[in-house]
């Protein structure tokens, strides 16, 4: 066994010369170079978070097999993914299991799953970097193959639901220093029209959440219209009013439809958040030292898209440390989902990562709803640590 430490430099060069469906494989060749590793598979969330896909490299220079689905509620991959913490077990036959997490900036990719004779700290240890380097080897290979993106469809895709994933970001959460956020889309039985956005540029997180009117076919193409025109000022450096503007002109000009939205620039030397609210719901904020959350009582414009002889608002908001904002969109709200108290379930996730509290919000709403959404339900959740910065590790963590 070579016990050298992992490196890094060699690990990615293999990765880059292989090709980008033989990720695994690559991993596979190192942990059982160094450690003789008996077995090595990636393990990643399909679409609908209910099942896990397990890519097994077989042997040196196979292709991953894909065949292996397993369900993830209440399995130990499950707790691997919620607490982000490398699990260790007997494999029964005198050997080791080790499940470490597969994340990158709090994005959970997936899990890495080894079997070997022999794991002290050490091996442990390196495991875990070698599924911290998967995770940024599986990102960028992912723009160049399907196999991940096939994957993760285990039940049939409308085009309606393939437009509207397209439109989300290609990870769900994002930590930074000043903070970190998670967010969820549930679709509805129709295609809604939600979508969230977020990104970050060296002073600024923008966030968006929009919601396009009608369903199916329809909405997807409407909020496509949308998101490219508010990605396509934002990049263009406009600010959230003149994003506003922006998405309410397409719309009119195209004369796709309405549309209501929540767009927020924060600036993250301050925690000062520039927003514009069209006709949206309003957002819930929770207070350090707070025992309920609240609503966020701003101004209303009128959604993109209607043709009125108004104009859009800009508002302030300023986030204090240890503040957790949440923006939802109506369906978050309506019909079954109004039995969810989501104001004492967000003050009741205090505590966990906003994946964790993103999970339990989508989670109720859908139970309350008995698994049929009349309209897509979105929430976004973020916990604001302030221009000092925290590891976000420091201040939540999943149960």
């Amino acid at each position: 066994m070579d016990g050298r430490d992992l490196e890094l430099g060699e690990l990615l060069t293999a990765a880059e010369s292989a090709p980008p469906g033989e990720s695994v494989g690559v991993i596979a060749h190192d942990l059982r170079k160094r450690f003789g590793a008996e077995s090595v598979s990636f393990l990643f969330v399909d679409l609908m978070g209910e099942r896990l896909l397990r890519l097994t490299a077989p042997s040196e220079g196979d292709m991953a097999d894909t065949t292996e689905q397993i369900d993830l509620q209440g399995s130990i991959y499950d707790t691997v993914l919620r607490s982000q913490r490398q699990h260790v077990e007997p494999d029964g036959q005198g050997g080791r299991r080790i499940i470490s997490p597969v994340s990158n900036r709090g994005d959970c990719v997936g899990v890495l799953e080894v079997t070997l004779q022999y794991a002290d700290d050490t091996v442990l240890g390196q495991i875990s970097d070698a599924a911290h380097a998967l995770a940024y080897i599986i990102v960028t290979d992912r723009r160049f193959t399907d196999l991940y993106h096939a994957g993760r469809r285990t039940t049939r895709t409308s085009l309606a639901a393939e437009i509207q994933h397209q439109l989300l970001p290609s990870s769900s959460c994002c930590e930074a220093p000043q903070f970190t956020l998670a967010a969820g889309l549930i679709p509805a039985d129709d295609i809604g029209g939600d979508t969230y956005d977020y990104t970050l540029d060296q002073d600024t997180l923008h966030l968006s959440i929009t919601d396009a009117m009608g369903h199916d076919t329809e909405s997807a193409l409407l909020a496509t219209l949308v998101t490219a025109a508010l990605r396509g000022a934002r990049r263009a450096g406009c600010d959230a009013l003149r994003q506003a503007h922006r998405a309410h002109e397409a719309l009119l000009s195209h004369n796709r439809g309405l549309a209501t939205g929540q767009l927020l620039c924060i600036r993250l030397e301050t925690g000062m958040c520039e927003l514009v609210n069209a006709g949206h719901p309003w957002p819930l904020r929770l207070r350090a030292g707070t025992t309920e959350a609240e609503e966020v009582q701003l101004g209303v414009n009128l959604p993109f898209g209607v043709a009125a002889p108004t104009t859009y608002r800009l508002q302030e908001l300023q986030l204090h440390p240890g503040d957790r904002l949440v923006l939802l969109t109506d369906g978050m709200q309506e019909r079954g989902a109004a039995a969810v108290d989501l104001a004492a379930l967000v003050a009741g996730t205090r505590a966990s990562h906003p994946r964790e509290a993103v999970r339990a919000l989508t989670t109720a709403v859908l139970d309350a709803c008995r698994g049929n959404l009349k309209d897509d339900a979105t929430v976004l959740v973020l916990d604001w640590h302030g221009a000092g910065g925290l590891t976000p590790r420091d201040t939540r963590t999943a149960p």
